[in-house]
């Protein structure tokens, strides 16, 4: 992400550069897939932890005593971390990095387009980026 935000600020920089324009491309492609990635993965994690009440979450602990629900205390010490509040963490973590990783997609995707744009590859090379430049 930081290495397509560089490119696309050489680029804005140096708008007659072709290689400048393939590099974007490239980059913000590999940055969108990357990010759609990340993406559907933390959505997924979401969905799994969510429907199995968050006892994924706390399987890692050896206790016969593990509750159905994860929100629920372990009152053994078996466990190597603190399970009190791990599907709330777990959560209010994964949201709102899913919202970015989204974000982070949908922008990478916008570079990928202005990249097309500035090489006149079709369907997105309208004469309007031509004017522009």
């Amino acid at each position: 992400s930081i290495a397509a935000g560089i490119v696309a600020i050489l680029v804005s920089h140096n708008l007659l550069r072709a290689a400048l324009h393939w590099t974007l491309l490239i980059v913000s492609l590999l940055n969108c897939l990357l990010s759609t990635a990340c993406s559907v993965g933390l959505a997924l994690a979401i969905a799994l932890t969510v429907h199995g009440r968050g006892t994924h979450l706390v399987r890692g602990c050896n206790s016969s005593a593990l509750p159905a629900d994860a929100r629920t205390a372990i009152a053994t010490n078996d466990c190597p971390f603190n399970t009190t509040r791990i599907y709330d963490t777990a959560l209010a973590l994964w949201f709102p990095s899913l919202l970015l990783a989204a974000a982070e997609a949908v922008l990478s995707g916008r570079c990928c387009l202005v990249a097309l744009v500035f090489r006149g590859i079709r369907p997105c090379a309208h004469g309007y980026g031509k004017e522009q430049v």
